[in-house]
């Protein structure tokens, strides 16, 4: 991925019905968003000039908008075809698609009722970080500092920007100590997820176990890679994994928009051998993502 800074690049981007120069897509300072998180996000991909699951998330964008209180000003055929004309724009192949709705800056408290909402879209270049075969050498995770919170306590349902500042806090933490990522557990102590993708194990009779997704996005890639697998005749168990359980697994993978399929090789004291049913999905999902057809094999 280019190390340019975001906000001085070549392109055009999606903003508020208009096509227009990047380096002009601006946001007040005393937009709400910025004070009070007001703002909701996707993460989508594109794989050879195609975007993967584009109404899928289109529609979470604005559910997540729904949950958070406010209604994007377009319909979700709308923001497809606005990302579409960005994608055609921008000339992109391979790369990352960023919608961002908000609210802006009319009112500027706790309450913002009147305030507009904004949508933005943005798209640039950025191809699969691995090949397969460095892919599999998995990566390490620290266990997170902070813990995903009581869905009482938080639209955990909602891509909401402002859940994601304690999974920048535990990813920098474990950036700090070495490791590539860090585990989240929720409130009570359950395994969660990862600062932005979804965890699995696998255990030693080839069962796929991943925690219930009820404080934590059920994640669109986590969805599909379930489906990979049942495909290929795994067996899923969704349900509670305490953190003491995980030295009787013997795989274990992350999955994302950005991950795709992570294999993972450590968390904290616990280590993990990415094995044949990682390399598998992995394959299964680089193939779907692309279009291509899946050999008809069960190979479970």
């Amino acid at each position: 991925m280019s190390n340019l800074s975001f906000d001085d690049r070549d392109g055009t981007i999606w903003h508020d019905g208009e096509m227009i120069p990047w380096r002009d897509s601006k946001v007040h300072v005393l937009s709400h968003a910025l004070h009070y998180g007001s703002s909701v996000f996707e993460g989508i991909r594109v794989y050879g000039g195609k975007i993967f699951k584009l109404t899928e998330h289109s529609q979470r964008l604005v559910e997540s908008a729904k949950i958070l209180g406010f209604k994007i000003p377009y319909t979700v055929e709308e923001i497809d075809a606005a990302t579409q004309k960005v994608v055609d724009e921008n000339n992109i192949v391979d790369g990352y698609i960023r919608p961002v709705a908000w609210r802006g800056s009319e009112m500027m408290g706790v309450s913002a009722q009147k305030n507009t909402i904004h949508l933005a879209i943005a798209a640039w270049e950025w191809p699969s970080y691995f090949d397969p075969e460095a892919r599999m050498k998995g990566i390490r995770l620290d266990n997170a500092i902070y813990r995903r919170p009581n869905p009482e306590t938080a639209p955990s349902r909602s891509k909401a920007a402002g859940l994601y500042m304690i999974c920048t806090l535990s990813k920098h933490a474990a950036e700090d100590r070495g490791y590539h990522d860090a585990m989240m557990l929720d409130w009570r102590g359950q395994v969660a997820e990862a600062t932005g993708a979804n965890i699995f194990f696998v255990n030693k009779a080839g069962e796929i176990h991943t925690p219930t997704p009820d404080c934590f996005l059920d994640g669109i890639t986590r969805r599909t890679v379930i489906g990979l697998a049942k495909d290929r005749g795994y067996k899923i168990v969704e349900r509670v994994i305490m953190p003491d359980e995980l030295g009787d697994f013997e795989e274990c993978f992350l999955t994302g928009t950005a991950a795709e399929v992570t294999p993972v090789a450590e968390i904290g004291e616990y280590k993990f051998t990415p094995g044949d049913i990682s390399r598998q999905l992995v394959e299964d999902y680089d193939r779907t993502v692309r279009g291509q057809a899946l050999e008809k094999v069960n190979v479970a």
